[in-house]
């Protein structure tokens, strides 16, 4: 949080400011309590706006007061959380379960949300073996292609950053 001299917080919804020793509003359910949503409220109305999104089976609006100025200084003085500044602190967490044998281990950190994906087209890749050479495709064929095509982009990746481009040309493949 950071602290601003003329008013406390803004609404999460409306983003209205709510001053200091105002009433204010805050939902009953945890997650939205917590130190790093920390939503607040200027009415009822506000309060009920955000309740689609959040998808609580059960909530309710608590009436609060804001802190007053000195409070409020004292406890953003004491806030365990790393300032708007600072560098944000990384956690890196690995699994002890092995890999299995048909998927290469992956060897770049900042996963994606792709990183377990198919990234070819399964039925042209077969139509393609079958036509050139009359084979037959198994299924964990695509996983490794999707892993070597992986690789390939991150290696056209670093070349491209390398040139100081935020695009990737044919140029930054190399076989």
């Amino acid at each position: 949080m950071e602290f601003i001299q003329d008013h406390w917080r803004p609404c999460s919804s409306c983003k209205k400011p709510i001053g200091y020793r105002i009433k204010f509003y805050e939902c009953s359910v945890s997650t939205c309590t917590g130190k790093r949503t920390g939503y607040v409220f200027c009415t009822v109305h506000c309060w009920e706006r955000h309740l689609p999104g959040a998808r609580h089976r059960d909530a309710a609006a608590i009436e609060k007061t804001s802190p007053s100025l000195e409070q409020w200084k004292a406890e953003l003085a004491n806030d365990p959380l790393p300032a708007a500044n600072k560098e944000p602190q990384r956690r890196v967490v690995t699994t002890s379960t092995p890999q299995s044998a048909s998927r290469p281990p992956m060897q770049r950190a900042g996963s994606t949300s792709m990183d377990n994906e198919i990234l070819v087209v399964v039925s042209k890749m077969k139509t393609y073996v079958k036509e050139k050479a009359d084979y037959n495709t198994s299924n964990d064929a695509s996983e490794v292609l999707s892993h070597f095509i992986r690789r390939l982009c991150d290696d056209a990746i670093d070349r491209a950053r390398a040139d100081g481009r935020k695009t990737i040309m044919g140029k930054d493949f190399k076989l």
